[in-house]
């Protein structure tokens, strides 16, 4: 097994370091990504003193950036998003909540919380109440309620069917219904009239 290898960030590089910081990396991940996207090289004395500036602007904008986070997990205790989605009569959405819909709620919100900080470990699928993680880093962390809600209730819905392979088995309506339906309005009442007469 190849052991790790010394570099020096030239950029930030997220969960790895900040610019002027010399870290130990896989060989494959300097070589197929660090070294070609030029944000890393081989680390040297005269490399290092001239990235030492740049390194305390990048630690002065993190320690910002780390401030404004406990602010707003502090802001963010007890938080609960409702979010309205569409199912069927069993409670299965028609299509599922990702990070991107939680990020969009919180934000809506007024918590600015980035998809890559949510940490859902499956899509959700069904109504219901769900805790989510929103972490920022391995010591900030909270989760926050998720509650999805059908956008109209379960039990004003035409119960639905699902054959062996999947598929929507439609159901036959009564005759006279059918019929309502396909008629016109104005029909309606010219057939109504004679009848009364």
């Amino acid at each position: 097994m190849a052991k790790n290898i010394e570099l020096l960030l030239l950029q930030t590089v997220e969960n790895l370091g900040i610019v002027g910081d010399i870290v130990k990396v896989k060989p494959g991940y300097a070589r197929n990504y660090l070294l070609p996207h030029r944000l890393a090289e081989f680390p040297t004395p005269t490399r290092i003193e001239a990235l030492k500036e740049q390194r305390a602007i990048a630690q002065k904008d993190l320690d910002m950036l780390r401030q404004a986070r406990e602010e707003l997990l502090e802001r963010m205790q007890d938080v609960t998003v409702t979010l309205i989605r569409s199912c069927n009569d069993k409670g299965v959405l028609y299509g599922s909540v990702t990070q991107r819909d939680l990020s969009d709620g919180l934000q809506e919100a007024g918590y600015d919380v980035g998809v890559r900080s949510i940490r859902l470990q499956n899509a959700i699928r069904r109504i219901g109440e769900y805790p989510v993680a929103i972490q920022f880093d391995k010591d900030l962390r909270i989760d926050v309620l998720v509650i999805i809600e059908p956008d109209q209730p379960l039990e004003e819905r035409e119960e639905m069917e699902i054959d062996d392979e999947g598929n929507l088995v439609e159901k036959q309506r009564p005759k006279k219904q059918r019929a309502e339906e396909a008629a016109p309005a104005g029909e309606e009442e010219e057939a109504a009239a004679p009848a009364a007469g």
